[in-house]
């Protein structure tokens, strides 16, 4: 039995329905159309007789003409007058006839009564029927199989697909070939190749967030059983043990810093699982800009604000954006020298809104992925893992986000969010640029 949920299954009964049903109404009306012309010629032919029987009187007594032409003409008088001429049909004896009443002397009430045997006439169009349908039948068989082989090649895209994506686990994954499907199905193609991307991209930082963490607490383990081994080699004064323990709890705290961490990522799974909800995003950037102007001014540095346009709502998971904007304020903030100043400016760009925050700090290289895990530049303390959670959230939000040095002429970088979302309003595009 067909299934209502297969898609297959219902276009082919929709085609074969409306197929059927377009043969059946098209060979009915083909079909009336010759009876009909058919019959009109019949029609014409007795009133043609009539006129000539009008002007020649001699063709009612001629009865060897009537057989000849298969006529039966008889004047029969009406029980009241009719100026126009009535034709019907009748059955008799697997006989048809076609009787023409025509005015003879309407005055007196006479009428021509001419009859015309019509039976083989009636057999041609009984034929002309048969025929009409066997060649619905073999219509409708064509259209059966036409049905069933367009079905097939419409799903034959999905079915390659469904096939390659059966065969592929998190060690091998192979992009779907674009080019060789149908047009409608490409953007389905691209969709899925940008979908394995991302398990792609999510499965290698995992490995490289598994073989981080055992090196990133490794080490410290390593240290502290040292220590520990040294100190049990021979006694020590209890300054000595201390200073061994003190060390030992300060290992334990590093490690406790890349556990916490490791942590933030299970909690930001959960974020993702969040319900959206409708937020200003400025409203938001200028109350985390707040939040993070007092700790600016604390380490002797300065925090700029430029919000453009006046609201953007989007509808998001909090939680992520406030991940991504408080990890890239805190290290513009620690890679800043004192004296120096971090902006945080947004604005209305081609892809929806354009979030970045730029210091004066030293700058990155380029061509290491700071979106891996455990990634770390410069000389500062940290775990590496700050912006690999950002790129996360980002993935998470739909957004695109890049680091870069900037190039005007000031040594520091430019992180940046791209928010995809509706405007509350209509806003002008245009470039902004970085301020000295």
């Amino acid at each position: 039995m067909f299934s209502i949920q297969s898609i297959r299954n219902r276009f082919l009964i929709q085609l074969i329905f409306a197929s059927a049903s377009l043969i059946i109404i098209f060979s009915s009306i083909l079909y009336f159309y010759i009876e009909k012309s058919i019959y009109n010629e019949k029609v014409e032919e007795l009133i043609h007789y009539a006129d000539n029987i009008m002007n020649n009187k001699a063709l009612i007594e001629n009865a060897s003409m009537q057989d000849t032409l298969g006529l039966s003409i008889d004047i029969i008088k009406l029980h009241k007058m009719q100026k126009e001429y009535e034709v019907y049909q009748n059955t008799h004896k697997f006989h048809s006839y076609l009787t023409l009443i025509y005015p003879y002397k309407p005055q007196k009430l006479l009428y021509f009564k001419i009859t015309k045997d019509v039976t083989k006439t009636k057999r041609v169009l009984d034929k002309i029927l048969h025929y009409i349908f066997i060649i619905n039948i073999a219509g409708f068989g064509l259209v059966l199989l036409y049905a069933v082989t367009l079905s097939k090649m419409l799903v034959s895209p999905i079915e390659t697909m469904t096939k390659k994506l059966a065969n592929m686990n998190e060690h091998l994954m192979k992009e779907i070939r674009i080019e060789e499907l149908p047009s409608e199905f490409r953007p389905l193609g691209e969709t899925i190749n940008h979908l394995l991307g991302r398990i792609q991209n999510f499965v290698k930082y995992q490995k490289e967030l598994f073989i981080g963490t055992a090196h990133e607490l490794k080490t410290p383990l390593a240290v502290i059983k040292l220590k520990n081994q040294v100190t049990l080699i021979k006694k020590r004064t209890p300054e000595e043990y201390i200073e061994a323990i003190e060390t030992t709890n300060k290992t334990v705290d590093e490690m406790n810093v890349i556990v916490s961490n490791i942590l933030n990522m299970g909690r930001q799974e959960g974020a993702q699982l969040d319900k959206p909800q409708q937020i200003d995003v400025i409203e938001f950037l200028k109350n985390k800009a707040n939040d993070f102007q007092l700790l600016a001014k604390n380490e002797d540095k300065e925090l700029q604000m430029d919000f453009q346009p006046d609201s953007f709502l989007a509808i998001l998971q909090v939680g992520l954006l406030n991940q991504i904007i408080q990890n890239f304020l805190q290290n513009a903030l620690k890679f800043t020298p004192k004296g120096k100043k971090v902006s945080l400016i947004s604005y209305p760009d081609d892809y929806g809104l354009c979030i970045q925050v730029i210091d004066e700090g030293c700058g990155i290289d380029e061509s290491e992925d700071f979106f891996a895990p455990f990634k770390r530049s410069g000389d500062k303390s940290g775990v590496g893992l700050g912006l690999f959670l950002a790129k996360s959230a980002a993935d998470a939000l739909g957004a695109k986000i890049d680091i870069r040095n900037r190039n005007d002429g000031i040594e520091g970088t430019v992180a940046t969010l791209q928010l995809k979302s509706d405007l509350s309003c209509t806003l002008p595009r245009k470039k902004r640029k970085i301020k000295k």
